[in-house]
């Protein structure tokens, strides 16, 4: 059974991290068009779709299945699931603080520039770099 959960867990998360890369591109192009109403209106339904029907789901199932993982196999007291939990926290954070973004996209009152989603959008890469990582090196232990 364990098999199944990782390979569930791993399916989850890449389609979250789809979602953690591909959102903040649509900000860039949302931010970047913003006087194009008839592509904006078709970029707030993309993004609203993109969090609410693949983001969310994604998320929680990577979080609910790890979760059982760590239960099977055993490893609260590892230093290294420790850290690797911290990043996963702040790359929580991170998702939902697009969905912040969203909303005022959605309202029209978002004054973030292009140039921000690009370097925000590379937050989620240097996330999964140390929770990737945490896996696969296990330092600590």
């Amino acid at each position: 059974m364990y098999e199944w959960i990782l390979w569930f867990h791993v399916i989850s998360f890449i389609s979250w991290f789809a979602v953690l890369f591909y959102l903040p591109r649509l900000y860039v192009y949302h931010a970047e068009n913003i006087e194009n109403k008839g592509f904006v209106e078709v970029v707030k339904i993309q993004e609203f779709k993109l969090f609410k029907y693949i983001g969310v789901p994604s998320m929680w199932a990577t979080v609910i299945s790890g979760s059982v993982l760590i239960y099977m196999g055993g490893w609260m007291s590892a230093p290294w699931l420790h850290a690797k939990l911290l990043f996963i926290v702040f790359l929580i954070v991170y998702f939902y603080s697009m969905e912040k973004y969203r909303k005022e996209f959605a309202e029209d009152r978002c004054t973030k520039s292009g140039k921000f989603f690009r370097v925000y959008n590379e937050v989620p890469t240097i996330l999964m770099l140390f929770i990737v990582a945490m896996v696969v090196l296990k330092p600590f232990s």
